[in-house]
């Protein structure tokens, strides 16, 4: 049964709103001031409250903020008189779930209990509503903490296979071959990076690129640069975000590309290698690897396997894009630029 705690200083209205109210279905207690009301509102408990507008001492819209600063306070109905439509406007705007103006006649009583029947239909509503939100907020964070754990453990696995594949090419007497796992080492590096970012970060949907290619970056230049030819790796890199598989694309295109360059344009000494990351509006973004070295000639083979060059094609089409090659100078020096345009997303 429906709990209704009826506050109203009019003590016939008090009894014939308890004896019909109660004939409705409902089981009410009455309450003869805001005073009263508020303290039986706190010690126990009530499915809908009925508040008169005019009673002496403290009035409805008092009674009405008191009762709302209360903990779990139940939906509160506003009586008014039939005139007083900027009054049930202030009651509404207060917190009131509905308000019922009253009236001589007996059509007074059935009003109020279709309101209440309104008011417990919009609660009970919300409440589902709530708990479906709650619901899903907490099958969102499991998710987001099991795709966490995901990405840490693909992390851990491919920085495992990354030191079996150094292993087995420090172990090799073929140079070639041990060129080969090297490459495949770094591209295992790549993308175990991206896992890393992942679940390092709150977001375990997208990738921070500016975070991702300063740390491959980095990698690299530690992988490159050596004393007796020293590679000077920079990046300039907006503020972008990129989904995962997305990232993947980008961080193996970098690799190919800053590989190349440090073995191939500088083959005497050392020299600077330039990454750009840079949000070009409308949704997309261009990747640009410079570097100031002898140049490349114009359709020539692929130097080395070229297993390098149909992996950045390969990524490239994955991101609906290509990468194109063109020429760059500094001083007298010239040098290779290539660059990618993609969607974000």
């Amino acid at each position: 049964m429906t709990r209704v705690l009826y506050i109203d200083d009019d003590a016939g209205l008090r009894r014939l709103a308890s004896r019909t109210l109660a004939r409705l279905g409902f089981a009410v207690t009455v309450a003869e001031g805001g005073a009263e009301g508020i303290a039986l509102a706190q010690s126990q408990p009530f499915d809908l409250i009925a508040v008169d507008h005019y009673m002496p001492g403290m009035d409805g819209l008092e009674t009405l903020a008191q009762l709302r600063a209360l903990p779990d306070v139940p939906p509160v109905v506003y009586v008014t008189g039939s005139e007083e439509g900027r009054i049930a406007v202030a009651a509404l705007k207060a917190g009131a779930a509905d308000y019922v103006v009253k009236s001589v006649g007996g059509d007074f009583f059935d009003l109020l209990a279709s309101a209440f029947e309104q008011v417990l239909e919009r609660s009970a509503l919300e409440r589902d509503k709530a708990a479906a939100e709650d619901q899903l907020r907490a099958s969102n964070a499991r998710l987001e903490a099991l795709l966490s754990e995901v990405n840490h453990r693909v992390a851990n696995s491919l920085q495992i296979v990354s030191a079996m594949v150094r292993m087995q090419a420090t172990a090799l007497d073929n140079e070639e071959a041990r060129l080969a796992l090297e490459d495949t080492q770094r591209r295992i590096a790549a993308i175990a990076q991206v896992h890393r970012r992942l679940y390092t970060s709150n977001n375990v949907e997208q990738v921070d690129m500016r975070e991702y290619l300063g740390a491959l970056v980095e990698e690299l230049g530690e992988t490159w640069s050596s004393p007796s030819a020293p590679r000077t790796l920079s990046l300039a890199a907006d503020p972008i975000r990129l989904s995962t598989d997305r990232a993947v694309s980008l961080g193996v295109i970098v690799t190919e590309l800053v590989s190349n360059a440090c073995k191939y344009a500088y083959p005497s000494n050392g020299g600077e290698v330039r990454v750009s990351l840079i949000d070009e509006g409308d949704a997309h973004f261009r990747l640009a690897v410079e570097d100031d070295g002898v140049g490349m000639v114009a359709d020539a083979a692929p130097r080395g396997t070229g297993v390098g060059t149909k992996l950045i094609r390969a990524m490239a089409q994955s991101l609906q894009s290509s990468v194109e090659y063109g020429s760059s100078s500094a001083g007298a020096r010239s040098g290779v630029r290539a660059t990618l345009r993609a969607a974000l997303h």
